[in-house]
């Protein structure tokens, strides 16, 4: 089982280390929708082109208003952008008919929306609704088996696993610090174990760098 106090300090050398996530939006419907785009999507397309979207829709109604065709042209060329764009219109007609207007802030309710997992649902719940959640995404899930925090398999099992190693005082910024650092140090392949600020607290690179 992995310390507290290893933990801690790994949190806290990220958190000098790692640069600020580039989406500041804390209003639900955008961090919603950016996320559903963000989906197999690079970081610069998807905020390039969900502040396209939300400049000429700003609100769920008349976002359900426009033509799946006029949603797809203005995300393009966000990774299966037609799809994308079907569900999102989707969205806004259940959030603007149903929900009032207001993006559901519990997990169930959700869940029920087409396109969003927990992954979604969990960023929406932390980074707007400030619930204590975890939210797991590839670099999550990655990053915490190569610490050793975890031994998983998917998603879903780290973030069962993590909610009993780690703080709950962590659990709403983990997904933002892991995301940043596995986009820039800790990356799928080819992670940069040789500038890593924390790789004496991780197994991997104690297992697979350092002996050579």
């Amino acid at each position: 089982m992995v310390k507290k106090e290893e933990i801690e300090k790994v949190i806290e050398i990220l958190r000098a280390n790692v640069p600020p996530h580039p989406y500041k939006s804390r209003e639900p419907f955008k961090v919603l929708i950016a996320t559903v785009i963000s989906q197999r999507t690079k970081d610069e397309v998807t905020y390039t082109v969900a502040e396209r979207l939300f400049e000429k829709y700003p609100s769920p109604r008349a976002l359900k208003n426009a033509s799946i065709q006029e949603i797809a042209k203005l995300i393009y060329p966000a990774g299966f952008y037609k799809q994308k764009a079907k569900k999102i219109k989707e969205i806004a007609k259940i959030i603007d008919e149903e929900y009032d207007g207001k993006v559901p802030d519990n997990l169930d309710e959700l869940l029920k929306l087409p396109g969003v997992g927990r992954k979604t649902a969990n960023i929406v719940l932390s980074r707007c609704y400030g619930r204590d959640v975890i939210a797991v995404d590839t670099h999550v899930h990655r990053i915490s088996n190569r610490l050793g925090w975890v031994n998983t398999k998917t998603p879903e099992e780290t973030e069962k696993a993590l909610m009993k190693v780690l703080p709950k005082k962590y659990w709403r910024e983990i997904n933002e610090l892991l995301v940043m650092f596995g986009r820039t140090i800790c990356r799928p392949v080819g992670p940069k174990c040789d500038i890593c600020p924390i790789k004496d607290y991780c197994k991997y690179y104690k297992e697979n760098k350092k002996v050579r």
